[in-house]
């Protein structure tokens, strides 16, 4: 669905749920995003040491056009290395903040040598629903995000953890207000990811959950990936 139009959620009230068309005509991707920040640092350093460059602030945030939303059954991984990641999304509609749940997929390929390119060349899946931020702040920490690899019948758990290991919503966007790039109807953020669980995978499916153990709920979403070189796909 065009940005035009607007991207069409199922938003899940405590009681009762109704849909609304949002436009969103700015998608942002965050990265760094690790709530103990002096961690990043020290992982960044690191990474210098092997020659690859961090970024310059963090959290640092991408700038991807709002196009590459999707809710398709299958994207085209495109490049002979991309992978999926589960995050939080945040988006505002008529003043009020929603959470739902997507996937950062990413040409890992690319990551090392161009993080901005890698993050502009993947379509990023969404959830059709969402929650009333609201209605989850009081407990936002107890949130586990997670996501599956598909492969053969077989799934198997990929990322699990807390959304207490990443920026609080508040902060993550006060750093983007800082960055001069703000917030507000018509934007939609992902918030970054954290750790795998073993090695990068190159899975035909990726599956992500955000699950809320205090109401006993869940958001989930899942999609096919196409992964073949770019150049022979053209």
């Amino acid at each position: 669905m065009s940005a035009d139009n607007g991207f069409a959620f199922d938003i899940l009230r405590q009681g009762s749920s109704d849909a609304i068309n949002v436009p969103i005509n700015r998608l942002i991707v965050a990265g760094w995003t690790g709530r103990d920040q002096r961690a990043v640092r020290r992982h960044i350093l690191e990474l210098d040491e092997r020659g690859v460059p961090g970024p310059e602030t963090i959290p640092i945030f991408w700038r991807v056009p709002a196009s590459r939303l999707t809710r398709a059954d299958e994207i085209d991984g495109l490049g002979t290395a991309n992978s999926g990641a589960v995050a939080f999304v945040l988006f505002q509609h008529e003043g009020e903040l929603y959470v739902s749940v997507g996937s950062d997929h990413t040409g890992s390929d690319v990551v090392a040598r161009e993080a901005t390119v890698s993050k502009q060349m993947c379509d990023k899946p969404v959830a059709m629903e969402a929650w009333p931020f609201s209605e989850v702040a009081s407990h936002w920490d107890h949130i586990f995000l997670r996501a599956w690899i598909v492969e053969d019948g077989e799934r198997t758990l990929y990322q699990d953890g807390q959304v207490s290991a990443l920026l609080d919503p508040a902060v993550l966007l006060d750093a983007l207000t800082e960055c001069e790039q703000g917030f507000g109807d018509g934007t939609l953020i992902y918030s970054g990811t954290f750790d795998l669980i073993g090695e990068r995978c190159l899975a035909p499916r990726l599956e992500v959950e955000m699950y809320d153990p205090v109401l006993e709920r869940s958001i989930t979403h899942g999609y096919n990936i196409v992964h073949g070189h770019a150049e022979a796909r053209r």
